[in-house]
């Protein structure tokens, strides 16, 4: 059964994963994704090479370019520019994480085309936002996203180093966020039968992925300092570890309600009524004595036993897992956490689903990624183009 967005067709002038990668939830939510690239190809082809690896599938590619169209076309030459337009002339929204200034010294920049293709949904991803005066700095996520939104900042512990972001942590998120600013804009071209400019940034993402702590520091005017295991002010909702070192959280959120649960859960009840622990204020004024007490008595068993113990007594927590845990996760797999993706050979291969499911128009990623430019000939086709006008294409440099 087709996808939400099965009649819908995306153009993307995309690289790296920011672009592609809202491509490719919007394939594969059923979209039509034609992946315009220059006759070297998107760079994140040579993602693995660029990381000194040695594996013969480019993972990160595949993952961010999985049921599109590749078609290789030269944007350095008026022609190619000119196809491209075509293109978007068919087309229901662009996507691209190119930079502005390139895009307007090629023509492709939003007020450029607007006027021309009415009817596209006009899709800009940048670092840094299509105004002020850094719209045209350079980012990747690490940048724009991780270091200075503030998240990497916020997660450094006193006197400790930033932490090292995972890869495409704040590409991967603000992708699905903007297939669903890309779906409204086409809902609302329903009603006013033209498309219009959607954009965001990795700066305002991550902006908005700490919201509550820059909105404290607009309001109040302070900030929320970085959390340590030890200094915890709400104990139920600390990490800590069994008796093997294997770590778990505990989210108690709602202190009150849950301080009974974990008090009998670790087999101390007269904590409930103690003065030092008595209320939410008491736990927090007292909370280095309370998480070291906390760390002595998840020490004396296992993470399997401590499962038990606190689903027992109604005590929320949750296992901290690794990668290999992830994938084997049950749940997970209950859920469609992961998909089989059919190769060009008809080999399966296992992929990570897109987070989002549809009930009623089922969806999900129709193909591994494709080579470079090997639906050139079929786009163009669709364009009007004869096999001899292509073959000219070709042998012009134009298309590969």
């Amino acid at each position: 059964m087709p996808g939400p967005l099965d009649g819908v067709k995306v153009v993307e002038l995309g690289q790296w994963v920011a672009g592609p990668s809202t491509a490719a939830v919007l394939a594969d939510w059923g979209a039509d994704v034609v992946k315009v690239e220059p006759p070297s190809g998107d760079p994140a082809r040579d993602f693995f090479r660029f990381m000194g690896g040695e594996v013969n599938i480019n993972v990160p590619f595949e993952l961010d370019n999985r049921s599109k169209r590749s078609i290789a076309v030269e944007l350095s030459r008026p022609e190619g520019r000119e196809l491209v337009i075509e293109l978007l002339l068919q087309a229901d929204a662009l996507v691209t994480n190119f930079r502005i200034g390139a895009l307007e010294r090629l023509g492709l920049a939003y007020d450029q085309l607007a006027e021309r293709c009415p009817q596209l949904v006009y899709c800009a991803l940048t670092g840094y936002g299509v105004d002020g005066p850094e719209r045209d700095r350079a980012a990747y996520d690490v940048g724009a996203f991780w270091s200075r939104a503030g998240i990497a900042g916020l997660l450094t512990p006193p006197g400790g180093e930033p932490p090292f972001q995972r890869g495409a942590f704040g590409d991967h998120s603000i992708a699905v966020a903007l297939a669903g600013g890309i779906s409204a804009a086409l809902v609302a071209r329903q009603k006013s039968g033209r498309g219009q400019l959607v954009s965001t940034s990795l700066l305002r993402w991550g902006a908005w992925c700490i919201a509550f702590d820059l909105q404290l520091q607009l309001r109040v005017g302070r900030p929320v300092s970085a959390m340590t295991h030890e200094a915890m002010g709400n104990p139920l909702m600390n990490w800590f570890a069994d008796r093997d070192g294997r770590r778990f959280w505990l989210i108690g959120l709602d202190s009150e309600r849950h301080w009974p649960d974990l008090a009998r859960a670790v087999g101390h009840p007269e904590w409930i009524d103690d003065p030092r622990f008595v209320d939410v204020l008491a736990r927090r004024d007292n909370c280095e004595l309370l998480n070291r007490l906390l760390d002595e008595a998840f020490a004396t068993r296992t993470r399997d036993d401590w499962a038990k113990v606190l689903d027992a007594e109604g005590m929320w927590w949750s296992p901290i897992q690794d990668v290999e845990e992830v994938i084997a996760d049950p749940q997970l797999w209950a859920n469609g956490g992961f998909v089989e993706v059919e190769e060009p050979s008809g080999a399966a291969a296992m992929m990570v689903a897109s987070p989002i499911d549809f009930r009623d128009t089922p969806q999900g990623p129709r193909a591994t990624a494709p080579e470079l430019g090997a639906d050139t000939d079929d786009v163009l086709a669709e364009l009007g183009r004869t096999p001899d006008e292509i073959a000219a294409l070709r042998a012009d440099g134009i298309v590969a």
